[in-house]
């Protein structure tokens, strides 16, 4: 008797605990809108980290510095001539703390998306040049890069003088030789909101023939950009750009943060959208807030990578977003260096050799790639 007993218990527990995985399976199950299975590549990542070597006569301290010493991370990803080209953010190591040290782009690229061979000399730069009252001395950070179907390359990336960041603009042919424009929405409104605070920009893409190129909707292009919030802006030559306001004349959000969810503190735009048949796709990073106002399943302020859908029509019309995050911290790397909480910071994506290689900065100090195959067939 207590053997059948003891049976019956074992089985009541076993069921139980199905029960208990299924329901735990069902709430990580995702819509068919999203891409979500992004793979961690064996035995690759970090692709970049920092390197004390490399050295480069920086025009703004007039001295050779380790311009990449202290930390690589936050990197935009593009394809030019074949290669996957990664330009990251590196810190030389003149200060201590985030946000303290001058930020420089680093250029780095790949046949495989997966191992890079890195230039030893930065890309982009904070210079002796028309920037350089937003660029000194701070630097250039965080940028995102999209490329228009006749190749001309367009970065949004962070102009910080430690006082004001302001989101800028500059063009390239090769992802070398640059111009800077300046604060993105300096003409806007007649300079209205020149000195808002301002980053963080996702151009929406399309797939032409398999390369990722900037979209036009109804004649315009289109960005999402900004940390706290998600707010719009549209274009039309690239270079200015007008944000989009609500029925108060401030800047309309059209993605917020959410109490109890993994992005309950802020909501910052990643790489460049990407228009689908579902609708236009946009990732962004999600920062958990403290205690009850955040997700207790998730590291109290760290960063974890989220999606959304917009309307392909409307580009400010929210269709769907995920409830939660479709990757999170899990490497050691991205829950050490300058943000231990936890960043898997994404910011870079491109489509290669049939498949999507996302980008993303790991706690602040490093860089890494995660792969997703739309046909759900692995290489």
């Amino acid at each position: 008797m207590k053997r059948n007993l003891l049976n019956i218990t074992y089985l009541l527990l076993g069921a139980a605990l199905i029960t208990s995985c299924a329901e735990r399976k069902q709430t990580t199950q995702f819509p068919d809108w999203a891409w979500t299975d992004f793979q961690r590549p064996e035995g690759v990542n970090p692709i970049i980290s920092p390197d004390s070597t490399t050295r480069f006569y920086c025009p703004m301290r007039q001295d050779s510095v380790a311009w990449e010493a202290s930390d690589t991370f936050n990197p935009a990803a593009t394809i030019y001539d074949g290669k996957v080209v990664v330009l990251y953010r590196a810190e030389d190591n003149s200060a201590v703390g985030i946000g303290s040290r001058t930020s420089r782009l680093g250029y780095a690229y790949s046949d495989d998306g997966l191992r890079f061979t890195r230039m030893s000399v930065p890309a982009f730069y904070p210079a002796d040049d028309s920037q350089k009252e937003q660029e000194w001395t701070g630097g250039c950070e965080d940028p995102r890069v999209a490329v228009t179907e006749d190749g001309l390359y367009v970065m949004l990336y962070t102009q910080w003088n430690r006082k004001q960041a302001r989101l800028a603009v500059a063009t390239s042919r090769d992802l070398q030789a640059w111009e800077k424009y300046g604060p993105a929405f300096a003409k806007a409104y007649d300079g209205r909101f020149y000195d808002e605070f301002s980053k963080s920009a996702s151009i929406v893409t399309k797939l032409v023939d398999g390369k990722q190129v900037i979209a036009r909707i109804d004649g315009k292009y289109w960005m999402y950009w900004g940390e706290k919030f998600v707010n719009v802006a549209t274009s039309e030559d690239l270079v200015n750009w007008t944000p989009l306001l609500d029925e108060t004349g401030e800047f309309l959000k059209v993605i917020t943060p959410r109490e109890g969810k993994f992005d309950s503190s802020l909501t910052e735009c990643g790489p460049p959208a990407i228009l689908t048949d579902k609708g236009i796709l946009l990732f962004y990073n999600g920062k958990n807030a403290d205690g009850a106002e955040g997700d207790t399943l998730y590291t109290a302020n760290s960063y974890c990578a989220g999606q959304a859908l917009f309307d392909a029509k409307d580009p400010t019309k929210l269709i769907d977003r995920l409830d939660k995050p479709f990757y999170i911290p899990e490497s050691d790397f991205e829950k050490s260096g300058q943000y231990p909480a936890g960043t898997v910071f994404i910011e870079g994506l491109v489509f290669h050799n049939q498949q999507w290689y996302l980008y993303y900065g790991c706690a602040d100090s490093r860089v890494a790639v995660a792969v997703y195959n739309p046909s759900g067939i692995r290489k």
